[in-house]
């Protein structure tokens, strides 16, 4: 029998070395919280956290570290990294993956027991985000079919209150070629343990559709904790604020359990 968490194809064809880009700040984290570990979603890197989230997570007294998916790097590659930098950490982590990312926080935690997890605007179900993908921005959507570039516009990823010059420098940032897993995909394998896990999104979301954050929500046991208004960029809209201070006030209370 195979385990989920040492599995027969990572002796039989090893996930390719790569340097992982990590940014840390872990000055004021207090001894007794996990550290927490952002994964971004596709085309970002740890820079869409280390702005908001990350600085505001360690302000809160947690280790907080955000990774970079290595370049072109598969499914797999992406959850060997997360699990690899997890299992680094002095302590039992707390996994928080956006979007794409999400999914690879999804895998991971078949493979790494996590204290807890954060999936936030999961993409989770290929079909519905590629359908929604579709109508909000055809012309940006269809080259990555065939290979190219996934080219996301300020009204996909934003809510109405987004100055134009911000979104405009986020999104040349955003550089995201789509593989096919993404659609693909078979489910994610169950949570090594039990670990509480928290969904977040926006019913405002022109990505992930409300559908989906209920399905995503409902695998794990719980239903979605929701920021109307928002975009799909929870960590860098305007008021990104709101979703990590909630994600925090979670973890506080999920750690006094």
């Amino acid at each position: 029998m195979r385990s989920q968490v040492l599995r027969y194809e990572d002796w039989t064809d090893p996930v390719p070395a790569a340097e992982r880009e990590v940014v840390s700040l872990t000055e004021d984290a207090r001894t007794d919280r996990p550290p927490l570990l952002f994964v971004p979603g596709l085309g970002h890197g740890a820079w869409a956290f280390a702005e908001t989230w990350l600085p505001r997570a360690a302000a809160r007294g947690f280790a907080a570290h955000a990774l970079t998916p290595r370049p072109d790097g598969d499914l797999r590659a992406q959850v060997h990294d997360v699990v690899q930098v997890a299992a680094s950490l002095p302590r039992q982590a707390v996994l928080v993956g956006q979007g794409a990312g999400a999914l690879v926080v999804a895998y991971a935690m078949g493979r790494y027991p996590v204290r807890a997890a954060v999936l936030a605007a999961p993409v989770m179900d290929g079909w519905p985000t590629l359908g929604a993908a579709l109508r909000a921005n055809p012309f940006g959507t269809l080259p990555a079919l065939f290979g190219g570039r996934l080219r996301l516009n300020r009204r996909q990823l934003f809510g109405p209150e987004m100055p134009a010059e911000d979104a405009q420098r986020f999104l040349e940032r955003i550089v995201a070629r789509p593989r096919r897993e993404l659609v693909t995909h078979d489910p994610a394998p169950r949570p090594v343990g039990d670990p509480p896990v928290l969904v977040v999104g926006s019913p405002d979301d022109r990505v992930v559709p409300r559908t989906s954050l209920d399905r995503t929500a409902t695998r794990y046991g719980s239903a979605p904790l929701l920021f109307p208004g928002m975009g799909h960029e929870l960590m860098l809209d305007v008021t990104w604020a709101d979703p990590i201070e909630a994600i925090v006030d979670w973890l506080e209370k999920e750690l006094e359990s």
